[in-house]
């Protein structure tokens, strides 16, 4: 695998046991959620890397801090969420276990952007929202309802008018 980004174990030349703290450059890139476009924007310019040497391979650990912006996922106006992310991995393959290889490492070789991309999407919140409080759509007229007052912000009862064929029926 020749990453973009990548760290050869080979050269940290560690011996079982032995383990060793680097600051790394990583460029996670863009994420998809929902055919909505999220950007990351690291808090530093590095992020922490942890390797340490085991018996059958390497125990790895990422760190770091980002900003995940896009549109929030109720209203759709621009959001700013901030994101810690600390991923762990093993890569074992001396073991000969498939469940304790990596799919970052290659041939000794971890690919840094393509494990901080996926270890970012994992550690995003549920909803990427504009505020804690955001209220969303109206669902009859798409109005911001941040922004709609309340008592000015009315629809008659009758429901969606789409689905006045189902209301019709009878399911006795």
């Amino acid at each position: 695998m020749a990453a973009y980004n990548s760290i050869d174990l080979n050269r940290l030349a560690l011996s079982s046991g032995e383990g060793r703290r680097l600051d790394v450059e990583i460029r996670p890139g863009e994420l998809s959620l929902g055919g909505q476009s999220y950007t990351f924007a690291l808090d530093g310019p590095t992020a922490r890397l942890d390797v340490s040497r085991t018996a059958t391979g390497h125990a790895l650990r990422l760190a770091f801090s980002a900003s995940v912006d896009g549109p929030c996922t109720r209203c759709l106006t621009g959001a700013s969420v901030p994101v810690e992310v600390e991923a762990r991995e093993v890569d074992q393959p001396r073991t000969g276990d498939e469940e304790l290889r990596s799919p970052y490492v290659e041939d000794e070789i971890i690919d840094l952007d393509s494990w901080a991309h996926d270890a970012l999407a994992l550690a995003l919140p549920s909803k990427l929202l504009c505020r804690e409080d955001c209220a969303g759509l109206c669902p009859v007229c798409g109005e911001s309802l941040n922004d709609a007052d309340p008592e000015a912000h009315r629809h008659d009862s009758g429901g969606d008018p789409r689905w006045a064929a189902l209301r019709e029926l009878k399911l006795d």
